[in-house]
Order: C-alpha cells, then sequence, then structure tokens
C-alpha cells in the first residue's frame, strides 16, 4: 500500500470532519434541507475515511494457518462496504430529507450563513479533491482515468476520489438550491437539491459497489503481467508450451500465480525442479508483487479435450 493513499484518506478524513461539524451547525440555524443533507454527505464521508483505514491496518496482518495467504482482501471488502454506506445512508436519508421538506416547504433563516458555510466548506472539499486527484493521476501512469479506475488494484484511492468528487457536486447543488429558494421564494428548491444531492451519492454508491466487487470476488493481474509471465516462463529451454497461466489479487500488492506447463519429454526430474525454481525468482524479480507461484507439470491441453 502506498504511502501516497494513506495521506489522501488523512487530509479527507481531517477536512470531512471539520466542514461537517459546520454544515450540521449551519443546518440548525437556517433549517436547511440541503444544508442537512450535505451535512450527513460529509459526515458518512468522515465515517467512510475512517473504515479505509481501518481496511489498510487490518490487510497488513501476516499471513497464519486460518488465513495461509494473509489478509490483503480486507482492503476491497472495507471499500466495499464504505460504498453501502454512501448508498444507505448518504443516499438514503438525503432523498428521505429532500422529499419531507418537498412535502412540507419551511423557509430558510439567515440564508447567509449558508453561503458562507458552502464556500468555505467548497474550499476545503477543493483542496481535499485536488490532493486526491493528484494522487491518482500520479499513480494511474499512461492509462486514462476511466481505464485507471477499472484496471486499479488499489481501491483506496480512487473511493476517496470519488467521495471527494461527489461532494464537490453536492456542495454546488446545494447552493444552488440555498440561492434560488432565496430569490424566488419557492422553498420547493431546497427540498429539491437535497433529492438531487442523494441521487448523486447513490449514483457515486453503485459506481464504487461496481469497480470493487471484482476485486472482492478474485480479479486477476493485469494482462500485461499475465502476457509477461507466460513469455518468461516459455522462454526457459526445460519447457515445452506454457499451458494456462491464472493470476488472483490477494490484495493491492499481492498477486497469486498458478501456472500449468508442459515440460520437455527428455529433460530429468531434476532439471525440472531447477526450472521451476529458476522461473519462481525470474517472475517475483520482474513483476515484485508476485508474492506466491504455482507451478504444474502437465501435460499440453488437447483441442479436443
Amino acid at each position: 500500500m502506498a504511502s501516497g493513499s494513506k495521506k489522501v484518506i488523512f487530509a479527507a478524513l481531517i477536512g470531512n470532519s471539520l466542514i461537517s461539524i459546520t454544515k450540521f451547525a449551519a443546518a440548525f440555524i437556517t433549517g436547511s434541507s440541503a444544508m442537512l443533507s450535505e451535512g450527513i454527505h460529509s459526515l458518512v464521508d468522515t465515517g467512510n475515511q475512517g473504515l479505509l483505514l481501518y481496511g489498510i491496518a487490518r490487510s497488513k496482518r501476516p499471513a497464519g494457518p486460518e488465513f495461509p495467504f494473509g489478509h490483503g482482501k480486507e482492503i476491497y471488502f472495507w471499500s466495499f462496504i464504505v460504498a453501502i454506506l454512501i448508498f444507505a445512508l448518504g443516499g438514503g436519508i438525503s432523498i428521505y430529507e429532500g422529499i419531507k421538506h418537498l412535502q412540507h416547504p419551511e423557509p430558510i433563516a439567515n440564508p447567509l450563513i449558508n453561503y458562507v458555510v458552502l464556500g468555505l466548506a467548497m474550499l476545503f472539499e477543493g483542496a481535499a479533491w485536488m490532493f486526491a486527484f493528484r494522487e491518482f493521476t500520479r499513480a494511474k501512469g499512461k492509462w486514462g482515468y476511466l481505464e485507471a479506475v477499472q484496471r486499479a488494484k488499489d481501491p483506496s484511492i480512487f473511493v476517496v476520489l470519488f467521495e471527494d468528487t461527489a461532494a464537490m457536486l453536492g456542495l454546488i447543488v446545494a447552493f444552488a438550491g440555498v440561492a434560488l429558494a432565496q430569490i424566488t421564494g419557492n422553498y420547493l428548491f431546497d427540498g429539491i437539491a437535497s433529492v438531487v444531492i442523494g441521487l448523486i451519492l447513490v449514483g457515486t454508491a453503485v459506481w464504487l459497489a461496481y469497480e470493487t466487487k471484482g476485486l472482492l470476488i478474485g480479479e486477476s493481474a493485469s494482462q500485461a503481467v499475465v502476457e509477461g509471465i507466460r513469455e518468461m516462463a516459455g522462454q526457459d529451454v526445460a519447457v515445452e508450451c506454457v499451458n494456462e497461466v491464472l493470476t488472483m489479487h490477494m490484495g493491492p500488492d499481492f498477486v497469486l500465480v498458478n501456472m500449468s506447463i508442459d515440460f520437455r519429454d527428455a529433460i530429468t526430474a531434476d532439471e525440472v525442479e531447477r526450472a521451476i525454481g529458476v522461473m519462481d525468482r525470474q517472475i517475483k524479480l520482474r513483476f515484485p508483487h508476485v508474492k506466491r507461484v504455482f507451478i504444474e507439470a502437465e501435460k499440453r491441453f488437447s483441442s479436443n479435450g
């Protein structure tokens, strides 16, 4: 786990903690539904960052008899829990509050307080978003942004980036809702803004759940890694054919490799052992995330099964 991931999460945790307190205070004073939804949003985000840090700590526990491949997938599990919390708590409560205020609209007292709080929140959230975006850009390398999200094996950075993006969009919607309610005198706009914020959170949660699902189930290493391992194994003089290369991410920095190889008939058992040892060392040297390699000697697969 890169230290940059923790820095991004800590920055978001501190920022959201302060912002949520400010938003709840403003919602209590003004009675704004959109501001209350924003306070709930920031509070959920704060809890989510705490869960991500907890997941990172749990994923670092060493392997043992019960979990021989370690606990690396804990970060995937807790990232999935974060998506569920955003959906249920953030999105659900915001939509509920919005509908309640649509049914019984109430005037917003002291709207200036909302503008000040939202302005400060935009400033703080914008700084956190830039920090997360810069770290994500650094980590993605040559991939495009959407491709990087789809291929990423460390969900912590893009989870925080998604949260911060949803937060910025929510602030814009909340600002528009409060402003329209004040300008037009129609306080339905405040409730509408709350519902829109909830829908933004629901959409974010669904996307996060979709992206983390594959990692939680057992996603393979990238195609470049799989092909690289196949090429290295095929170059050994003892190998007749590489049947298949199966990989699985057991965590962001732990790839498990299982290969089926057809060794040449003329070689001895000692030469097979030597070839396996050489392949194991070379693969781990070229791909440091590969921690365990299992090689099975098996005849070339027949096209007829």
